[in-house]
């Protein structure tokens, strides 16, 4: 049985107007302007936001340009069942994030946050084929911005370890 996109993306929106509903309805934080309501409420909003953008055919372009590139692919004599497919490789990039996330319990204590978290964006980018030059500034920013929204809009201390952030 295959839904049209406007059932799943309906489907989507309304799984995200629940959450935000949901979250809406936790009692503020005496003190504090950001309380548990805000994550359930920027959740939902992105699936909204998701929902909608598959329903209403957002991206529907680039799902034709890969099936007209496939054909002709097939057409070429290069389909995919002839491309060589390294099973090993595709065991240990499953297993990538359940080590990636033992790795960071074991080394945030002792490393900090903002490098364990680089070592693993940057592994994890690389596992996954973005290039170098995409996987290294990615893992020295992310980890800055995610440690700045952690500390400062939830409130929550990270381990500061060899790189402790200036805030």
């Amino acid at each position: 049985m295959r839904l049209s996109d406007r059932v799943t993306g309906s489907f989507v929106a309304t799984l995200g107007v629940l959450a935000a509903y949901g979250g809406s309805q936790f009692p503020p934080v005496p003190g504090q302007d950001v309380g548990p309501s805000v994550f359930p409420m920027v959740i939902g909003a992105g699936l909204i936001l998701c929902g909608l953008m598959i329903a209403l055919g957002v991206g529907h372009s680039f799902e034709d340009e890969a099936e007209a590139e496939a054909d002709l692919a097939e057409i070429q004599g290069l389909s995919q069942q002839a491309m060589p497919v390294n099973p090993l490789r595709h065991r240990l990039r499953a297993l990538l994030p359940p080590g990636l996330l033992l790795f960071y319990v074991y080394a945030a204590d002792r490393i900090g946050f903002v490098p364990t978290a680089a070592i693993m964006i940057f592994a994890s980018a690389l596992a996954f084929g973005a290039k170098i030059r995409v996987a290294l500034p990615l893992a020295a920013l992310a980890p800055i911005a995610i440690h700045l929204i952690f500390y400062k809009l939830l409130r929550v201390p990270l381990p500061p370890g060899l790189l402790p952030m200036p805030w």
